[in-house]
Parts: structure tokens; sequence; C-alpha cells
């Protein structure tokens, strides 16, 4: 298989989210870091890159048994399933782990001081995820759709208060970047989310918990960094050379 020298790992992992699992295996980082090709993450990490490549080849030559095309999907679709499967996962699971932290640091902290930066960690990566979704769903999310819109029906749009696009995209992806780099100290932390010994039955299930907390992230900013923004970045440049052309045959 010729595989382009530079697709990004974003781009992989957005045509068939089974190759995130390749990834994973080798802690590469394909949603906050998709944009690097295979290449560049394995000279980070010192890994055999044609070891890697061949296994996403051969998983990509396998028959795909009936896994979301996402990218297919029309972005008003994407971010209505966004919203009510990922951001409500975190409101709903950041209140039960923060409570279940909150009573490991009381019980088990003294032997586990561990526990405490844990659970610091994981109370800002609650507040600043609440923050950051609010974000998404009151100013990028119905632009993106308004832009969507626009398209389908011929239409032009008001340019928004924050210029262009690219603009909260950026921000939203560094966002992205801090909590990814937040739950790569709680997974150093937890031991690979691996509970010691003297755990307790709510010491295993928070750390089970945490640990599908990660994966969900993962799957979540893989659907905004490597299908959804392209996608709106893209609108936006459709929607100017549209006013470009428009412009230029008023004034022919």
């Amino acid at each position: 298989m010729n595989v382009l020298e530079h697709t990004t790992i974003g781009e992989y992992v957005a045509k068939d989210f089974r190759t995130a699992s390749v990834f994973s295996k080798y802690g590469i980082d394909f949603c906050c870091k998709g944009n690097r090709t295979i290449e560049e993450a394995c000279e980070k990490k010192n890994l055999d890159f044609t070891q890697i490549e061949n296994e996403v080849a051969q998983l990509l030559e396998t028959k795909s048994d009936g896994a979301i095309d996402f990218k297919s999907w029309p972005t008003d679709l994407l971010i209505d399933y966004i919203e009510k499967t990922h951001h409500r996962y975190v409101e709903e699971k950041s209140a039960i782990l923060l409570s279940f932290l909150y009573k490991l640091c009381k019980v088990h902290g003294y032997n586990h001081p561990e526990l405490f930066e844990i659970n610091e960690l994981f109370k800002g990566c609650a507040s600043e995820l609440a923050q950051h979704m609010k974000k998404e769903e009151l100013i990028l999310f119905p632009f993106i759709k308004k832009m969507e819109n626009a398209i389908r029906t011929n239409q032009a749009i008001e340019q928004p208060h924050f210029g262009t696009v690219e603009n909260p995209i950026a921000m939203m992806q560094e966002e992205h970047l801090t909590e990814g780099d937040r739950f790569v100290k709680i997974a150093a932390l937890t031991n690979n989310y691996a509970p010691p010994s003297d755990a307790c039955n709510t010491y295993k299930v928070t750390f089970s918990m945490l640990q599908e907390f990660e994966e969900d992230l993962h799957k979540h900013i893989h659907l905004e960094n490597n299908i959804l923004f392209p996608k709106a970045m893209e609108m936006e440049s459709q929607l100017c050379n549209a006013i470009l052309s428009l412009n230029q045959l008023h004034s022919s």
C-alpha cells in the first residue's frame, strides 16, 4: 500500500477509527496531536516507523465491521452527536468522579498521597471542560451550522465578531491539548489506571471510570480536531470564494 507522506495521523483516524487502536498501542496521540505524520510521531518517540505503517496499512485493507463513517456525516448531525454523546458524557461523569475522588482522598490519601494530585488534576479538567463545551455550544457550533445552512440555501452570512472561524478553532484546539496533557499526568499517577493492592471497590471503580473518561475524551477531541474543524474551515473557504466570485461578477 502506498501511504502518502503528508497524510496525518488524524486523517488516518478520520478515515477509519479502527486505526486509533494502533496509535494508542504505541502511545501516539491521535487526537490532540493528530496533525503529525506517522513518521514525525515515530521520530519523536523513537518508534519503528515501518512496523507501525504496516500495521495501519493491514488494518485499512481489512473490511470494517460496520464502523461509523463520521467523516461522511453532515456537520449539523456531527455537532448534534458530539453534544448529545460526548458533552453529555463529560457533564454526567465529571460529577460522579469528583465525588469518588474526594472520598478516596479522605479514606486512602494517607497511604496514597498521589490521590490528592489526581483529584486536583481532575477538578481542573472538569472545570475547564465545562467552560470549553459552553463556548463550543454557544459560539462556535452555532456558527458552523449557520455556514452549512448558508451553503445549502446559497445565501450570504454576516462575518462573525471573532473574524475567521480559524480563531475560535485554534483556541479550542489549544484547550484540547491542555486536557490531553492533563490526562497524561493522571495516567502516570495512576500507573495507567492500575489500582494498588489495597484498593477497595470504590478505588477500583474510580480508576476504571478515569480510564473510560480519558478514552471518551480522545474520541471526542478526535471528532472535533480531525473531522469537524477541518470541515468548518473548508466551508468558510467555500463561502469566501463564493463572495469573491460574486463581487468579480458585479464589477465586470
